[in-house]
């Protein structure tokens, strides 16, 4: 009976964590489809891509929400601190490969459409530990700008949080469990990035913030200047 019960929790972690909102977000501020442009992800930066940039904060705002909503969830149905740990992670999964956006591809094989998880993952650390939103919201927005590339964004946002609660663990303030939520966190996040680092690798990623202005005003001064 308790299996059930946690299938049935971990389950509804999944399938809160599927409600697509970048998709519902930019349909009803743009019309557009997240879905057919550029990454086609539908997470909070793609969402901005499409729609603007309040797209996108309402976008991650409604996807950080969701994920700490299935910690609230989970603790409110069981003392379980493992289930705690890995009802967000359901969602971090839900978020990727949603329920909502089945669709068949040109080879003919069904496949779950979703973001990247970045916004799902802090929002699982920040309803775990409700003090991390201050760390990681402002490192996160300090990555995106200053590095420019909103897959390193993602993927730092999984690292500090195997941070911050590795500290925690360590000084006796929380338990290892949520140490095991980061690195579960990040692996998923890693493999759903796997082109992003591709292009990364390649030079050809998408990049934003503080490194394109600088790169803006320099061509600007020097139009001759390809770089």
């Amino acid at each position: 009976m308790q299996f059930l019960i946690y299938a049935g929790i971990l389950f509804g972690g999944y399938v809160f964590g599927s409600i697509p909102f970048g998709l519902i977000v930019v349909k009803l501020m743009s019309g557009k489809d997240i879905r057919t442009i550029a990454s086609g992800r539908t997470g909070g930066t793609n969402a901005m891509r499409a729609a603007g940039p309040w797209a996108g904060v309402l976008t991650a705002v409604l996807d950080i929400l969701k994920a700490a909503a299935t910690v609230w969830l989970a603790r409110a149905l069981t003392p379980n601190v493992w289930m705690h740990a890995l009802t967000p992670i359901a969602a971090i999964l839900g978020h990727n490969y949603s329920i909502f956006l089945m669709e068949r591809g040109p080879d003919g094989r069904v496949r779950l459409r979703g973001g990247a998880g970045g916004a799902a993952a802090g929002g699982g650390a920040f309803g775990l530990w409700p003090p991390a939103a201050f760390i990681l919201i402002p490192f996160g927005l300090l990555v995106w700008y200053g590095v420019g590339y909103a897959s390193i964004t993602t993927l730092s946002i999984g690292l500090m949080t195997v941070a911050i609660f590795a500290v925690r663990a360590s000084l006796g303030l929380g338990p290892w469990e949520y140490v095991i939520y980061g690195v579960l966190a990040e692996i998923i996040l890693v493999w759903a990035l796997r082109p992003n680092i591709k292009r990364l690798k390649e030079g050809t990623e998408r990049r934003h913030g503080l490194p394109t202005r600088l790169l803006q005003r320099k061509l600007a001064k020097d139009p001759k200047n390809k770089l």
